[in-house]
């Protein structure tokens, strides 16, 4: 597994508090206030622009000290984003990968339209590309082509939030005119996917909050303009902890994306529970390696947690995770059980009620 230079970790670093500062900046005109307000028994930032009838906006929960640091010190956040321009250009020239120019568009029109501060997630190879600079690995040529976007929500964030951005097919026909709505024969009338005349996929998506009978029939979304979103088992492990990141496009986008190390496992279960294993299996299962490797070494407990979490989950869980730990190499195989069996040690005396039947050596 090679890594990138802790040089270009620190400038990576450096680059994602800008990017959140210079984020808080332009979201919100310096002349407006934050006020908090209480929703459902927990606080809550909202930001007033200036004028008589201006809407409040929400900000994010007053507990998220990222926030509500940012709050504190508004009046002193400055952007600069020919300087962010030039650290991009750097990260880029060090081996970081960037995403193709569509890509880096799209992603940049959904952030300005609000979806990520309305607690949106970047999911699926546009998400595992801005992992590198998180992690410190270099994945030049590994798993990083993609012909789609694919952008999650939690349904009852979208209807409870009290916000909305505009509709989907608005926000990404400002980049790209041709991208059209893909019906489905489930419902011809609505649709969570989209398409341009270069065959390039924008796919809304939301955890499944029912049976698996309900998961053809689109959701809703209110925080997106009633945006349609396709509802998938799984995807609720996956967006329940995320972090924030940057991908190396302009003067850099901020973004959210799923905790790595959630990432990983999921990449995990969704190769053999895919209909299309033989397109996709490949490149999820190269994905969940490359992090799970990295990982271990860099988070071994948190990617521990991750996966005895999912193994938690049920049979059906196991069954997936078994089958998909069964076709990644050995030494992945050995990093994860590594990692596992580091975090059992360390909780010694709760092992059986921490997990069972784990399937490594010698851990059940």
């Amino acid at each position: 597994m090679a890594l990138i230079s802790l040089s270009t970790q620190t400038m990576f670093a450096d680059l994602l508090q800008r990017c959140l500062d210079a984020e808080f900046d332009e979201e919100f005109h310096s002349s407006g206030i934050f006020k908090r307000r209480k929703r459902g028994g927990k606080f809550y930032w909202y930001y007033k622009p200036p004028g008589r009838d201006a809407k409040e906006r929400y900000v994010g929960p007053v507990t998220d000290k990222s926030i509500t640091d940012r709050v504190e010190r508004f009046s002193d956040i400055k952007s600069d984003y020919r300087d962010r321009q030039r650290m991009v250009r750097a990260l880029t020239a060090a081996g970081l990968v960037p995403p193709d120019s569509l890509t880096g568009r799209l992603v940049e029109a959904m952030w300005q339209a609000g979806f990520f501060r309305l607690r949106g997630v970047l999911v699926g190879t546009v998400a595992f590309q801005a992992y590198a600079g998180l992690i410190g690995i270099d994945v030049r040529g590994r798993a990083m082509q993609t012909q789609d976007a694919d952008f999650a929500q939690f349904w009852g964030i979208s209807e409870n939030i009290g916000e909305s951005m505009p509709p989907i097919i608005e926000v990404i026909r400002s980049v790209d005119e041709s991208f059209k709505p893909v019906t489905s024969l489930n419902d011809p009338f609505v649709s969570a996917r989209y398409r341009n005349h270069q065959g390039y996929f924008v796919d809304t998506l939301t955890p499944n909050r029912g049976s698996d009978e309900h998961q053809s029939k689109l959701a809703r979304m209110k925080a997106l303009s009633n945006s349609p979103a396709q509802p998938l088992r799984h995807l609720d492990y996956c967006i329940h902890q995320t972090e924030r990141s940057v991908l190396l496009h302009g003067g850099g986008i901020p973004v959210t994306v799923p905790r790595a190390e959630r990432f990983a496992i999921h990449k995990v279960i969704v190769a053999v529970s895919r209909a299309d294993q033989q397109a996709k299996a490949p490149k999820d299962l190269m994905q969940a390696s490359i992090l799970i490797a990295a990982l271990a070494k860099q988070r071994p407990h948190e990617l521990a947690d991750a996966f005895i979490t999912a193994w938690n989950e049920g049979p059906n869980w196991r069954e997936k995770l078994d089958a998909g730990l069964a076709r990644v190499e050995g030494d992945v195989f050995d990093a994860l059980e590594g990692a596992v069996g580091r975090y059992l040690s360390s909780r010694s005396g709760k092992r059986r009620e921490i997990a069972e039947d784990l399937p490594f050596r010698d851990m059940s």
